[in-house]
Order: C-alpha cells, then sequence, then structure tokens
C-alpha cells in the first residue's frame, strides 16, 4: 500500500524520486516525477501520481481503491488514503530535502526558533508557525540557561541539554561552548555517567548508529543508513568499562555522544562529520537483562573468535566507506580487548584510545607542567601508580617514553623509575609468569609488597597517580606517608566518575596540611583550609582528544604516532600560565580551552607533517591559524 501527502511535493526542487515498494519477498524499483507548478502562493496546482502509483501496485488491494463512503475517518478528501489504512496495509514515509515551513522548524541542524527573522520567516513559510517576537540567539542562550539552573538534579540538567540537541544543534554547541565549564560536568563526566545507567528510562531519541550481532554480515549497509557521508571521526564503544562503572551494554552510548558533542564544542569538528557508534555484542550485567526498559541485545556477550571477527567486519567496513583518513577513536573498552584492538588496527587504521593514549598524554602535561611547582626533571622524580590497567599502564609508558626522549635513555631504563601497584599487590619481576602481557614491562627486581600503603613506604615516590577505577583507596595514611617525605607531594587521583575517586580534594589538601599538588579525573570544588584557598586541578581528557581528532583532520593524517601524544601533551603544558599555577593548577582554565585546542591540533599536525603521515598538502604557512579557521562556529546562519 502507498500514501502520499501532497504537501510533501511542495516547492519540490528534485525532478525524479526514486521509489521502492516492498512486496512480499520481491522489491520494485522506479522513477516517480513529482510535476508540481506553484504560483506565487506556494500551492500546488497539481500532482499526478495515482495513476503511476496503482502500475507500480499492480493488481494488489489499496486503500486508494477503497469506497470512502464505507470508511471512517480519514479527514476532508483523504486522496491518498493515509488515514483509511490498516494495520496490514503498507504506507510511504515521504520527506523531503530541503526544508521549509513546519519542516524546518523540525530540523535541528536548521531551526532557529524565535530567532528566525522576518523575511526568513517570509521566505521560508513559517509565518503563524512561531509567535511574532523575533529574538537574538544571546537572548535565547541566556534563557536556557536560566532554566537549565532551576533543575536540582545533574539528570535532569543532562536530559534538558540532550532536548535541545535535538530540537536547535547551533544553540546547543553555543550553549556549551559559552559556558563549558558549568556544563562540561553535565554532558561529560560525572553525569553522563549516571545517563549510561539509567539510559534505557531517559532514551528518547537515537543519536548515532546501534551496531548489534543481528547486523553480522551486513555491517557495511548499516554503516550506509547514516544520512552523513562525509565523516571525519568516530567514537565507538562496544560499553564493556563504562567510566568505572562496568558492563553497560548498549547504554554505553552515551559516552560516544558525550564525546563527540565535546569534539565539536571544544575542538571545533563539524558536528555533521561526527558519528557515534555502539557496538552491541551483548551483556554480562545481569540487571541490565532482567531490566524491562534494557534497549540492547538481552544476551550474554559475545568473546573469542565471534568477537573478533565481528570487529573486524565493523573495521573494514568504516575504512571501505569512509577511507582512509577517518579517525577512529576506541572508548571504554574493557582491558583485555583494548590493548588488543589498538595494537591490532594501529598500523592500518587512524585509530585512538582515549583510555589509554588520551588519559596518558592529560597526565603527562599535567605532570611536566606540575615540574615548575616542585622542581626537577621528569627523570628525576619516582611515580607510583594504583591500577595497571589500560589507563595506568598507558599513562606509565607515555611518561617512559617522554623521559627516554629528554635524557636519550633507552626506554627499557626510563621505565625503572616507574611503579605499579594492582589488585595483587605491587608489580615484581617474581610475579611476572602470572602477569598479562601489558603488565610485564613494569615488573621490577623488588621484593614482593602486598598493599599500596607499604608500597608507598617501599619506593618512596614523589608522584602518587591512581587509576584504579576504585575509591576512597588513598587512605589518610598513605597521604600522610607521602607527605612524610615530600615537600610538595604530587597526588592525582584519575579515576571517574566523583564516586569513583580515589580521594576528594578536601582529603588531600587536609591530610596533606595544604602541601599536596592535586589533580583529579572528576570535577572538584575549591577547598579553603587555613585560611588559603585550593584550586583542585582536573586531568580530564577533555583536554587532549578534541584538540588531538583536530590535528589529525585537518592534517589529513593516516596513522597516530606516539611522538602526536607527546606533542599534544607539551603544546597543553604551555598554556599553563604562573597565575594558574600560583593558585596550585596544573591545567588551564576550560574557559580557554577552543585556544588550548588550536595549539594542540597545530603542534599534532606539525609532528604529523615531519613523520609523513599527513595528506593534505601543502602545509599550511600558520598552522594555529589554520586550525581556528577550520574550527566550527555554533552562530546562526542567515537563511536566503
Amino acid at each position: 500500500m502507498i500514501s502520499l501527502r501532497a504537501s510533501h511535493f511542495l516547492r519540490c526542487e528534485e525532478r525524479g524520486r526514486l521509489y521502492r515498494s516492498q512486496q512480499g519477498s520481491s522489491a520494485v524499483g522506479v522513477v516517480v516525477r513529482c510535476c508540481v507548478r506553484g504560483g506565487t502562493d506556494g500551492k500546488v496546482r497539481g500532482v499526478a501520481m495515482e495513476s503511476t502509483l496503482k502500475e507500480i501496485r499492480g493488481d494488489k488491494p489499496s486503500v486508494l481503491d477503497m469506497d470512502p463512503k464505507s470508511t471512517v475517518g480519514g479527514g476532508v478528501e483523504d486522496v491518498y488514503g493515509e488515514d483509511r489504512a490498516t494495520e496490514e496495509q503498507l504506507v510511504t514515509p515521504w520527506t523531503l530535502s530541503v526544508a521549509s515551513g513546519y519542516s524546518l522548524l523540525r530540523d535541528p541542524h536548521h531551526n532557529k526558533g524565535l530567532a528566525f527573522a522576518e523575511k526568513e520567516r517570509d521566505a521560508h513559510y513559517l509565518r503563524g508557525l512561531l509567535p511574532p517576537a523575533c529574538i537574538t540567539q544571546e537572548l535565547q542562550e541566556k534563557k536556557i540557561m536560566h532554566n537549565l539552573r532551576q533543575y536540582q538534579v545533574p539528570l535532569q540538567r543532562y536530559m534538558a541539554l540532550m532536548d535541545l540537541q535535538e530540537r536547535n544543534e547551533r544553540l546547543f554547541y553555543k550553549l556549551l561552548i559559552d559556558n563549558v565549564e558549568e556544563l562540561l560536568p553535565i554532558v561529560y563526566t560525572p553525569t553522563v555517567g549516571e545517563a549510561c545507567q539509567k539510559y534505557g528510562c531517559i532514551f528518547r531519541h537515537p543519536q548515532g548508529l546501534y551496531i548489534s550481532l543481528k547486523e553480522k554480515g551486513k555491517i557495511l549497509e548499516v554503516l550506509k543508513n547514516w544520512p552523513e557521508r562525509s565523516i571525519q571521526v568516530i567514537v565507538v564503544t562496544d560499553g564493556e568499562r563504562i567510566l568505572g562503572l562496568g558492563d553497560l551494554g548498549c547504554q554505553g552510548m552515551g559516552i560516544p555522544v558525550g564525546k563527540l558533542s565535546l569534539y565539536t564544542a571544544l575542538g571545533g569538528v563539524r558536528p555533521s562529520s561526527c558519528l557515534p557508534i555502539t557496538i552491541d555484542v551483548g551483556t554480562n550485567n545481569e540487571q541490565l537483562l532482567k531490566d524491562e526498559f534494557y534497549i540492547g541485545l538481552r544476551q550474554r556477550r559475545a568473546t573469542g573468535q565471534e568477537y573478533a571477527e565481528f570487529l573486524h567486519e565493523f573495521m573494514c567496513a568504516v575504512k571501505q566507506n569512509y577511507g582512509e583518513k577517518v579517525l577512529i577513536q576506541f572508548e571504554d573498552f574493557a582491558n583485555h580487548n583494548a590493548f588488543e584492538l589498538l595494537a591490532k588496527y594501529g598500523t592500518t587504521h587512524l585509530v585512538f584510545n582515549d583510555d589509554i593514549q588520551g588519559t596518558a598524554s592529560v597526565v603527562l602535561a599535567g605532570l611536566v607542567a606540575a615540574l615548575k611547582l616542585v622542581g626537577g626533571t621528569l627523570a628525576e622524580h619516582t611515580f607510583l601508580f594504583l591500577g595497571a590497567g589500560e589507563a595506568g599502564t598507558g599513562i606509565a609508558e607515555l611518561i617512559a617514553l617522554e623521559m627516554s626522549k629528554q635524557t636519550k635513555a633507552p626506554l627499557e631504563e626510563t621505565r625503572k623509575k616507574i611503579w605499579l601497584v594492582d589488585s595483587k599487590g605491587l608489580i615484581v619481576r617474581s610475579r611476572k609468569e602470572s602477569l598479562q602481557h601489558f603488565k610485564k614491562p613494569w615488573a621490577h627486581e623488588h621484593e614482593p609488597v602486598g598493599n599500596l600503603l607499604d608500597a608507598v613506604k617501599a619506593i618512596k615516590p614523589t608522584v602518587l597517580i591512581g587509576s584504579s577505577g576504585v575509591g576512597k583507596t588513598f587512605t589518610k595514611e598513605v597521604v600522610e606517608a607521602m607527605t612524610s617525605f615530600n615537600e610538595k607531594p604530587l597526588i592525582l587521583a584519575l579515576s571517574n566518575p566523583t564516586s569513583q575517586s580515589e580521594c576528594t580534594a578536601e582529603e588531600a589538601y587536609r591530610w596533606s596540611k595544604g602541601r599536596a599538588i592535586f589533580a583529579s579525573g572528576s570535577p572538584f570544588d575549591p577547598v579553603e583550609f587555613n585560611g588559603k584557598v585550593f584550586v583542585p586541578g582536573q586531568a580530564n581528557n577533555a583536554y587532549i582528544f578534541p584538540g588531538l581528532g583536530l590535528g589529525l583532520v585537518i592534517s589529513g593524517a593516516i596513522r597516530v604516532h606516539d611522538d602526536m601524544l607527546l606533542a599534544a601533551s607539551e603544546a597543553l603544558a604551555q598554556q599553563v600560565t604562573q597565575e594558574n599555577l600560583d593558585k596550585g593548577l596544573i591545567y588551564p582554565p576550560f574557559s580557554n580551552i577552543r585556544k588550548i585546542s588550536a595549539h594542540i591540533a597545530a603542534n599534532v599536525a606539525a609532528t604529523a607533517y615531519e613523520l609523513g603521515l599527513a595528506t593534505r598538502l601543502p602545509r599550511p604557512q600558520n598552522l594555529v591559524k589554520y586550525a581556528e579557521s577550520c574550527m566550527y562556529s555554533p552562530i546562526y546562519r542567515n537563511y536566503r
């Protein structure tokens, strides 16, 4: 059954359309020509369709053949039988490629709400569809921020922002750019973690692509269903290790969506070139499997060969559909898959793992900046990690690489300045045979040590880094031990969300008597201690990945090299001013993030050109200015 609405062809600029009619198991494709003659009032003078459609349909019954007198409803002259169709009869959801009138107000890419000017309202058939007031984008922003601040629950703010993104894309990004410090904790950690936990309940409108095991063998077809063809950045997760919250399955989609909104707001990558993807291979979360509102596959996770083949099909399909230069960011994969995927596809695709490489880069930047406060070079410090997963080992490796670069010492030597503690205690050589492969480089010669406190006392580190995903593990005794042999102990509690942080900012400052230099993964409020206000830094990956992604895009890089991560770290550290350091901050304020991202992008792009991995030639003379010129602007456009 076919149903067509005459208004759908109003002001149609395309002269032909391909119509596909599914009749049983056979599919018929024909070109349906839309002959529209519009007068100055914009009304349709004639649409000759019915005979053509009946030819396509053949002898099969249609609502077009039904006697209007024998049916109920249908409105005034229901010519195309849309309201007379029964559940068994098929209708066709026709749409237009050019938005105007009511459809323009429902298109988030072009909708401006009350900011449409008088001439635009006339030209685009908006008269009567909007209240008469015309207001500026700035006033719209002021109103929305006022409304957001009325919500007491962060998740309510998150939902309101997601609704705005679905309604008015440019206003959403202007809001995020202008109020980044206030809204970053809403669209990103920690609120996005709660949003993922409750994604099944708050799910309203699908964002991105959901590729499940049901699509095995046809992933390329699924990618072609996405309306945008020019994709530059993909953030993909399989939902197995969302932040510090564990396996959230299909509901992990909140992470790719949130990350890509930051790619646009903080890094200036066009929203139309960003694609969030969730790979759904099932979940081992029993609570979700029993949840009636769960939106994913209700089965245990695929593993082994089945998982590897599915991911390989995905990676091949992405490259085939979008080309060599599309950046694929792996996000929140479990350790056993994250390292393997990065190693397997790092030489064939433009891939980046934010948990391993992004976290490492932002932490290294903080350490380099902190040297101005604690003194010495990187190689003169001793590092102790709590947590030896993808984040911990990734940070450790990048620190060792930077030390090796600075001192010209072999990587095996610089690694010896870095110690890791996992759930079984200090990683030492006597444990090497039982260790996972990514932990083995950190198994140094030392007697076994069973817990963090004893490890701190034995190793006497100058820097303590938490990447365990377990909260409250930097106890009072641990912080006091660090303070006993360091004038200014550097303590980084990186685990997200806030509930999983190894310690709070207030605890670090109080237990160290105000001597600690502290940064965390999630945001903490300023702390007053002994009459002094301490402003804790946030080692947030959002400092790095948007600028890194922009640098890869503007240079047309085809691979991610470790030197690019070092370049990103150096660029971020250079943005920390003396004024920031005086407050105890080892990261610059997020209010300058677009400028920071431009400098990071320029450094990354320069490294890509030096390594011969860039394809956009010739190289721009001023890469910082070029990066800024490529950034997306959320300011409304004027429509002709």
